[in-house]
């Protein structure tokens, strides 16, 4: 049976940081990874937790400028520089949609 998600659940969070901060820092797995997309980006509580469903939220994710920096990428195992990859095709994909949403690796 399909869950079916309340219009709470549907929102994106609300981000108070300018410019928003993804922070890698500490993270080991992929899951964890993905929830640190999700927690810092505010994205809804049926984010899917993979590469599809952060370009579905992303496409689209502001109309406004943003600025999104990008911490702790030093860190990582070599087992999510993969994920670190593929983040970044998302990411340049969705400035080339959206180029007043911004994309900076700060380390």
């Amino acid at each position: 049976m399909r869950k079916e998600w309340s219009e709470e659940e549907k929102a994106f969070m609300d981000v108070p940081e300018h410019p928003i901060k993804l922070d890698f820092t500490g993270c080991r797995y992929i899951m964890q990874f993905h929830e640190i997309l999700k927690t810092q980006l505010g994205l809804p509580e049926y984010y899917g937790e993979n590469w599809d469903a952060l370009w579905d939220l992303m496409d689209g994710y502001r109309s406004y400028p943003t600025v999104i920096e990008i911490y702790g990428l030093h860190d990582l195992p070599k087992e999510l520089q993969p994920a670190v990859e593929k983040m970044f095709v998302i990411f340049d994909r969705v400035h080339q949609y959206s180029p007043y949403i911004e994309f900076v690796r700060v380390s």
